[in-house]
């Protein structure tokens, strides 16, 4: 039996309790995405930090690792992990997933499968950054990986995967994945990676060509190309190229 995401966008949160009253739309048994992001003023978006993990695809496949009542938790193998060699883990509602047998399973008309490949030529990497183009000028969502919101790395993650390739799914493990690129070297489709003073990576951004940057700024703002502010700027820690290594 596989098991997959039966709902448009499944939510993963950090726990069963993790969800606060104002994020119900995201749980019921089908989900309500418009109504949740409606109810989000900027604060309450900000709030779901330590909440929301990242989201789930329909008939994007799921391993099953503990069952908790009406919550399941699982591990997401098409968005790679350190923390699970199984994939990215957190909770999920178990009526947001579909138990199938492998001849069922392809009627779930799976969105945004990956391919297998783990290295890029300058034009596929341009197509990624091009798939994250269709996005401008949508609503950051701390873990999200859909049309209604992004996170930094959901953003790139979600445009590679549509561009065939599976990368991981957090900033530091996409830094840690990509070849570094000499500065002046860069190319549309690589990824530019910021850091914190304590040198964590905490933001991505694909290079966009021209001396542009398209993202999704943390802190309430719309997935936007634009010119790297200074401020910015000054947490630059290096640019990366999905490339063999």
């Amino acid at each position: 039996m596989n098991t997959q995401t039966r709902v448009e966008v499944a939510t993963v949160w950090a726990s069963p309790d993790a969800p606060r009253e104002i994020d119900s739309p995201a749980v019921m048994e089908e989900p309500d995405l418009a109504a949740w992001m409606s109810a989000l003023t900027p604060a309450l978006r900000l709030g779901l930090h330590g909440r929301t993990l990242t989201q789930l695809m329909r008939g994007e496949p799921v391993v099953v690792l503990e069952e908790q009542g009406d919550w399941v938790r699982i591990a997401a193998p098409w968005q790679p992990s350190p923390d699970d060699p199984r994939g990215y883990p957190g909770w999920v509602r178990r009526s947001h997933l579909i138990r199938s047998s492998d001849d069922v399973a392809g009627n779930t008309e799976p969105v945004g499968q990956p391919g297998d490949r783990l290295e890029g030529t300058a034009a596929e990497r341009g197509a990624a950054r091009d798939y994250a183009r269709q996005f401008l000028g949508v609503g950051y969502l701390w873990g999200g990986l859909s049309r209604w919101g992004f996170d930094c790395s959901g953003l790139v993650h979600y445009s590679y995967r549509k561009a065939g390739f599976v990368i991981p799914r957090d900033a530091s493990a996409q830094h840690a994945a990509f070849k570094p690129v000499p500065s002046g070297d860069e190319e549309a489709g690589d990824l530019y990676f910021f850091a914190s003073d304590n040198g964590r990576v905490t933001h991505v951004g694909f290079v966009a060509g021209d001396g542009r940057m398209l993202h999704a700024p943390e802190g309430g703002g719309l997935i936007e190309e634009a010119r790297m502010r200074p401020e910015r700027r000054a947490n630059l820690i290096g640019t990366g190229r999905l490339v063999a290594t």
